[in-house]
């Protein structure tokens, strides 16, 4: 029995660590193993799905964007286009009255010579017998000479910039008309793609959308600490100027206000919109649109900005963000969002420009001191 007993044990052994072998094999997962995976597989699988979104959603209204900046781009010219017309109606105006004016001038000399015979002054002249008479009249067709010659050129001169007026408006309402017609697909393009967007999101369960929330903010998180882990704050340090403080100051008081694109303000902005609203507080005049901002403003390294300054982002220039110091940027992020402080190196960086360029002010470069 005593041996009968110590083979069942080493058996009962034996089957104790087979059955638990058995259970941690792999190969051969228990039912929670199973369940647990599964779980965990499914977990999986819902991250990477809504994540896609993300990136769809992302993707929509960075084109919303593109197409806004080129919204902005159409309708500003628009402006300066109607503007230029209406100059040059003024111009062909005056310059038709001007014409009507010579034309009566030429009408008049044309009357005296017919009332003199139709000679012309020349001949009278030389069958006049009267000595100072002669020397009256050498004097008098000389200048009508003159005049009629002064008459001629100008009538000339009027009739060729009336045709050149005719021609710059042909060609101005010609502009006009095809960048009204850019405006508005541009204007189609963007609502589509945001109508897309917001779709995709009404999609989702109130849960999804705080974890999209998440995502969004996880991902600019990441950009902004491997561009701060670059040590590129270490070598910033100036300080703003006057008008970089007034602009910040503008910008700054607009948090919390939503993003419509195509808005200036005051109650809602787009990107551009708002960096253009304050640097006029600021006191200086910049373009409309963060493309037309990154081609025609003065460009400044990034080691060399200072907060007033604009970030520039993304490789076609479609976003804009004013900075603020200490790595920081406000600005208009996207439809369904409202201007808000974020990380300067939340988004791909094209580069930087300086609104003041030429006004040193309180930015001159310091060492931290």
């Amino acid at each position: 029995m005593a041996c009968t007993t110590v083979v069942l044990c080493v058996m009962g052994l034996l089957g104790g660590t087979a059955t638990a072998a058995y259970a941690d094999d792999p190969k051969n997962p228990s039912a929670d193993a199973r369940r647990a995976g599964s779980a965990a597989a499914a977990e999986d699988a819902d991250a990477r799905r809504l994540d896609g979104v993300r990136k769809k959603i992302e993707a929509l209204y960075r084109k919303a964007e593109q197409a806004t900046d080129a919204y902005n781009a159409a309708e500003e010219q628009v402006g300066l286009q109607q503007k230029e017309i209406v100059r040059l109606a003024r111009s062909i105006d005056r310059t038709q009255h001007k014409l009507a004016a010579l034309k009566r001038q030429a009408g008049s000399l044309a009357s005296a010579q017919y009332r003199g015979g139709g000679l012309p002054s020349e001949a009278k002249l030389m069958l006049d017998t009267d000595p100072e008479g002669f020397l009256d009249n050498a004097t008098l067709a000389r200048k009508g000479q003159f005049a009629a010659r002064r008459v001629i050129s100008q009538l000339g001169r009027l009739k060729g910039d009336l045709e050149k007026y005719s021609d710059s408006a042909t060609d101005r309402w010609e502009q006009l008309e095809a960048n009204r017609k850019k405006k508005e697909s541009a204007q189609r393009d963007i609502k589509k793609k945001i109508d897309e967007a917001k779709q995709l999101e009404s999609r989702l369960a109130a849960k999804e959308k705080d974890r999209l929330q998440k995502l969004e903010d996880a991902q600019a998180f990441a950009r902004q600490q491997k561009w701060l882990d670059s040590g590129v704050l270490k070598d910033i340090s100036n300080k703003a100027s006057a008008a970089g403080k007034k602009a910040i100051s503008f910008a700054t008081a607009q948090l919390g206000k939503d993003y419509v694109w195509g808005a200036e303000g005051p109650d809602t902005f787009d990107c551009s919109g708002l960096t253009l609203r304050a640097w006029q507080a600021g006191g200086h005049t910049i373009p409309r649109t963060s493309q037309e901002q990154w081609r025609q403003l003065p460009r400044v390294g990034l080691r060399d900005m200072r907060p007033g300054d604009l970030i520039i982002y993304f490789s076609d220039a479609s976003h804009v963000g004013m900075y603020l110091g200490d790595g920081a940027i406000v600005h208009a992020p996207r439809p369904g969002r409202q201007v808000t402080i974020t990380g300067a190196g939340s988004m791909p960086i094209l580069g930087v420009v300086r609104p003041d360029g030429g006004d040193d002010g309180d930015g001159a470069r310091h060492n931290g001191r």
